[in-house]
């Protein structure tokens, strides 16, 4: 017969058991009740998901920015695409100061003059005509210095002097100096192998002397005045002087009769070698020039042409 309160099997076992065992066995209950209760709250508060590993040589993914991340505005890449710019790598702006630093501009080191005349040495004034003969312009040219009795050096070109020898005559026998000036005016004649450039300056020299066999041809004049030691060693090996000038009044751009005149009567001194042409282009500038320059000049210096023969 079931009485209140429980089973009175129970009831009485527990009645049997001493109050030390009695208080263990409530003891052991209790703790096993608090185990539970703490299981059950840690469960609900802990974390979904996959778990989180990591190791002393591999970061954490947590620790870096996703892909899609807005960069900051301060970030360089994202300044610099604003600015126009590319971003600046701080390794490849790094000055390396190991690095020697680029050369200051300087001449050409092609250029080579030594040797070239650029006076006469005294105190007479020799003008020179370059480019031809020319069949308009050297006649009047020869003319007007012969009204004044003054000699010049004419440096002319192996075509030239080959299509029109008898020019090439008359200006021997007005006395005047002949020079070399290549055979078609090759300005880059002195960038070329020393066989070349011989083989040209010989070449032009023969035009002169098919025209006057026995005139001597002592200058050379290099076009443009564009000097290496290529073409000033070849011409000295065959017994040409360089030769170049003190007086540039620039006719051959045709700047008009007065600036060719002034250039010269204010620039001349004594010694001077002036540099004008008598082809090559529209010369009536500098012939009307010279019928200007000739009454002065020769009022206040001597003129004559450079000497046939150097020694």
């Amino acid at each position: 017969m079931q009485t209140k309160g429980g089973d009175p099997t129970r009831l009485s076992g527990l009645r049997q058991l001493t109050p030390a065992t009695r208080f263990l066995a409530i003891a052991a209950v209790v703790v096993i009740a608090l185990l539970g209760s703490a299981f059950a709250i840690g469960r609900g508060i802990a974390p979904t998901g996959a778990p989180v590993t990591g190791s002393a040589t591999t970061p954490n993914p947590t620790d870096q920015p996703a892909a899609s991340e807005t960069p900051s505005p301060d970030d360089p890449a994202t300044a610099a695409g604003r600015d126009g710019g590319t971003a600046a790598n701080p390794e490849s702006t790094a000055v390396d100061e190991s690095s020697p630093a680029a050369p200051e501009p300087t001449p050409s080191s092609d250029y080579y003059d030594e040797g070239a005349l650029r006076t006469t040495g005294t105190s007479t004034v020799t003008l020179t005509f370059d480019d031809g003969p020319d069949p308009q312009y050297t006649p009047q040219i020869l003319s007007s210095l012969r009204e004044y009795g003054v000699t010049a050096t004419f440096c002319v070109t192996g075509q030239n002097a080959s299509a029109y020898p008898e020019l090439v005559q008359a200006i021997v026998a007005d006395g005047h100096t002949l020079c070399n000036h290549t055979w078609d005016h090759d300005i880059a004649l002195g960038s070329r192998s020393p066989d070349e450039i011989r083989a040209d300056l010989t070449r032009t020299s023969n035009a002169i002397h098919a025209a006057v066999p026995d005139a001597p041809i002592t200058y050379y004049r290099q076009p443009g005045g564009a000097w290496t030691y290529s073409v000033v060693s070849a011409a000295q090996e065959l017994g040409l002087t360089p030769l170049h000038w003190t007086i540039d009044p620039r006719d051959w751009e045709s700047p008009g009769v007065d600036p060719i005149t002034a250039t010269v009567l204010g620039g001349v001194q004594p010694g001077s070698i002036v540099l004008l042409h008598d082809a090559g282009g529209p010369r009536q500038d500098t012939v009307d020039a010279l019928n200007q320059i000739l009454p002065e000049l020769t009022a206040r210096f001597p003129v004559a042409a450079l000497p046939p023969n150097v020694t």
